[in-house]
């Protein structure tokens, strides 16, 4: 399993540290970020964390995934990276 994992549904008010917080209960994280918004600099609601340890990484999933945070369910998942020539909006 990739050691980068996708963290969907998070409350609005999840910090970075918050989010590393929760992650670093089942191992070490090389680092955790919020997305936020470019122009309101307001959370979009997911994240994603760098566990250093693959096994780690599949005990984040199979532990997280479908907790609760925050009255939220969460939805953690190894994250995939985006295919080249980048997606998204179009310019």
């Amino acid at each position: 399993m990739a050691k980068r994992l996708f963290v969907g549904n998070l409350p609005f008010a999840t910090t970075d540290d918050q989010l590393r917080d929760m992650f670093t209960r089942i191992g070490p994280c090389a680092s955790a970020s919020v997305v936020v918004d470019r122009v309101s600099g307001r959370s979009r609601g997911f994240g994603f964390v760098e566990m250093e340890v693959d096994d780690d990484a599949t005990r984040a999933v199979s532990e997280l995934d479908g907790s609760d945070c925050g009255g939220r369910k969460l939805t953690v998942s190894a994250a995939h990276e985006r295919p080249a020539g980048g997606g998204g909006r179009p310019h």
